[in-house]
């Protein structure tokens, strides 16, 4: 379906999120040749992501986490920074070697079985939305592509 009035923007912002995407991956594998080192390139890039945000709770005056917020949380959910860890190294270390578009092909078709997989089977708290034949010839069809930008 086709994103109408107030939605576009939202369409957009995760188009621009993509391009963005690509960028950290090209500017942190030229790190890493440039440096001599993919951990400190993407310390680095980790380093700049939390200056970022850090910068964004004080202009939108976030409070500061209390005791009894932490507690409630799971401790799994504290995790999250080690999955983009191995993001990141993976991405110093493989897009040099496979380029951005076959990195970023497998990527996303990485992420779209993944998806499939959490949402079938509704881990962590994703709605369950079961694999159906739809689903299963979209992820064929994004690893059709996968072979097709690496030809």
């Amino acid at each position: 379906m086709a994103p109408t009035g107030a939605a576009l923007w939202v369409y957009l912002a995760a188009l621009g999120a993509g391009v963005s995407f690509v960028f950290q991956q090209a500017l942190n594998a030229n790190l890493r040749a440039e440096l001599g080192s993919p951990w400190w390139a993407g310390l680095i890039s980790y380093l700049g992501g939390t200056l970022v945000m850090i910068a964004m709770l004080v202009v939108m005056r976030e409070p500061l986490l209390s005791w009894s917020t932490i507690q409630r949380s799971e401790l799994i959910s504290w995790t999250g920074g080690i999955f983009g860890a191995i993001f990141i190294g993976s991405s110093i270390l493989l897009v040099p070697r496979l380029g951005a578009a076959t990195f970023m092909a497998l990527l996303v078709t990485g992420q779209l079985l993944g998806a499939l997989a959490f949402d079938h089977f509704g881990l962590f708290g994703v709605p369950v939305h079961e694999i159906g034949v739809t689903r299963l010839i979209g992820a064929g069809l994004l690893i059709a592509g996968v072979v097709l930008i690496r030809m």
